[in-house]
């Protein structure tokens, strides 16, 4: 017997919820983000998302979770990245806590989670990326990185997750954008990173994501 097929595309009502979620991702690379969960998630392993902010990308991740059979995970302090706090570009002060001044995106993002019906899909781990990296033991199918686009973070988040993608598992990253004037180089140097590693051959462009396999000896 052969395994079922991975659906093409979310279900309608996910991908509007995706559309009306706060967050930053476009359509068409959520839903190249979509495939490539649901090709890792036939892995039967956990699908690993490093920064989730309200929880638009995750419903994506958790709808190819879903349809497997298996687990998305996600690791966010929810305290928003560095261009997210006062005075900045993507700073939105609707998700600030009010009684610690500070931002607080975590009841937003279980808020999406609960309105798309996919909160038993998703294991929220509230912390710091290397912190929690350094407890985990598991493979995973699948390693989003989507966190701090500094390069202290974007570094931490890959040499902390991508050593547990597993052999034939997905390596995505957000944002890379090989010219400076389209936006920061974090993400692409930790992109070229992983190509120069030899452990990882690039699958897939979609505009600003880059989705990688494991091809190589681990990292």
């Amino acid at each position: 017997m052969t395994a079922p097929t991975a659906p093409t595309a979310p279900r309608p009502e996910i991908l509007a919820a995706f559309e009306a979620a706060k967050g930053f991702m476009p359509v068409d690379e959520g839903l190249a983000l979509y495939a490539a969960a649901g090709e890792a998630a036939a892995l039967g392993l956990p699908l690993v998302e490093i920064g989730s902010y309200c929880g638009r990308s995750t419903l994506l991740l958790a709808e190819a979770a879903r349809a497997a059979g298996v687990m998305a995970v996600t690791v966010d302090h929810h305290r928003g990245s560095e261009e997210q706090q006062p005075g900045w570009e993507y700073h939105d002060p609707e998700v600030v806590d009010p009684v610690v001044g500070r931002m607080d995106t975590l009841p937003a993002f279980r808020r999406t989670l609960h309105a798309a019906g996919l909160e038993d899909r998703v294991i929220a781990l509230v912390g710091r990326s290397p912190q929690i990296a350094a407890l985990w033991q598991a493979p995973a199918g699948l390693v989003f990185i989507d966190g701090g686009h500094t390069d202290e973070h974007a570094t931490a988040d890959y040499e902390g997750w991508a050593p547990h993608v597993a052999e034939g598992g997905l390596l995505v990253i957000h944002d890379v954008f090989p010219d400076p004037a389209d936006g920061g180089q974090a993400p692409y140097r930790i992109y070229r990173r992983a190509l120069e590693s030899g452990a990882f051959t690039e699958v897939s462009v979609h505009r600003s994501l880059r989705v990688l396999r494991r091809t190589g000896p681990k990292i």
